[in-house]
């Protein structure tokens, strides 16, 4: 991985820590990202300390901010002039409704609009950067929707339900996947989303989930696997030159291995459909945060 440029969102713990060090071990400039700069401070100086690298910088980003997200992206460009994998990490799941400062219901706005806008705003570096690769983290709870997403509520605003939610910003996130690696087809630029286990870190724990959900992520923990395995897929598809993995395209991986997704989640239609709706939702945030109507008339 060396002379390798690797953006990871959310990196300050769990699997995006351990995905950033493994790395950064492997010779990459690692870009981290983290909401909270004295977390993702430590987060960055601990893994300059494992890896042994000091080609470790930080970014600061809030997912739940477009306006954040755009300022990132324009830092990023500025002070970059290629990259070479996204890594798409970061996630939340809540125990009830909130929504992020752009108005959208937060775990479908995190999960799953932060990144989209994130990734297109740097789509054409990572373009100009091939062979390069995208790397988004969905989950097995994608599951949670079999019948795919509710295109009449994506922001869940009639009933609210904390795993269904979660599991509909996951299966969001594997549908990006697949539509954006049709647009990126032939560009050099792989897409691909995996499942990176059932796995014991601070996800959830910072009081997002209250007390339920801290309850269960307690009993849970002695039976899950730790952030290192749970990072052993996302390194995979950063960095091998395995022809199970180099060049492939719109894969779902879990456990180091291509597995089958819901069918919901191989929905190319419905997949083409997000992406449309994706686009008009954060451009309809956006523009009235900037106080312009529709039209464009401010």
């Amino acid at each position: 991985m060396t002379g390798r440029r690797v953006l990871i969102t959310g990196a300050n713990s769990g699997i995006g820590k351990e995905t950033a060090t493994a790395l950064a071990s492997m010779g990459a400039s690692v870009t981290v990202t983290a909401r909270d700069r004295a977390k993702g401070e430590a987060a960055r100086d601990e893994i300059r300390l494992r890896s042994g690298s000091t080609d470790v910088e930080l970014g600061s980003l809030d997912l739940a901010s477009l306006a954040s997200v755009r300022e990132f992206a324009s830092w990023f460009l500025d002070s970059h002039d290629r990259l070479d994998v996204l890594i798409n990490n970061a996630g939340v799941i809540t125990s009830s409704r909130r929504e992020t400062s752009d108005g959208f219901e937060e775990m479908f706005g995190v999960n799953h609009l932060g990144h989209f806008v994130l990734t297109n705003e740097l789509v054409d570096l990572l373009i100009d950067s091939a062979p390069a690769r995208v790397v988004i983290l969905s989950s097995v709870a994608h599951r949670f929707s079999p019948r795919g997403l509710r295109f009449d509520d994506l922001q869940t605003t009639r009933r609210f339900h904390m795993f269904t939610t979660y599991g509909r910003s996951k299966l969001a996130n594997a549908m990006h996947a697949l539509e954006l690696s049709r647009r990126l087809d032939g560009s050099g630029v792989t897409v691909n989303c995996l499942h990176p286990g059932t796995i014991s870190s601070r996800f959830g724990g910072d009081g997002d989930t209250r007390f339920l959900g801290g309850l269960m992520a307690g009993i849970a923990r002695p039976f899950l696997a730790t952030p290192a395995s749970g990072a052993r897929t996302p390194v995979l598809l950063a960095s091998s030159t395995d022809p199970t993995v180099d060049g492939v395209t719109g894969g779902y991986f879990s456990h180091g291995r291509r597995w089958r997704p819901s069918r919901a989640a191989r929905d190319v239609a419905a997949a083409g459909r997000l992406w449309a709706e994706s686009e008009r939702m954060t451009a309809d945030a956006s523009a009235a945060n900037l106080g312009i109507d529709r039209d464009g008339v401010a």
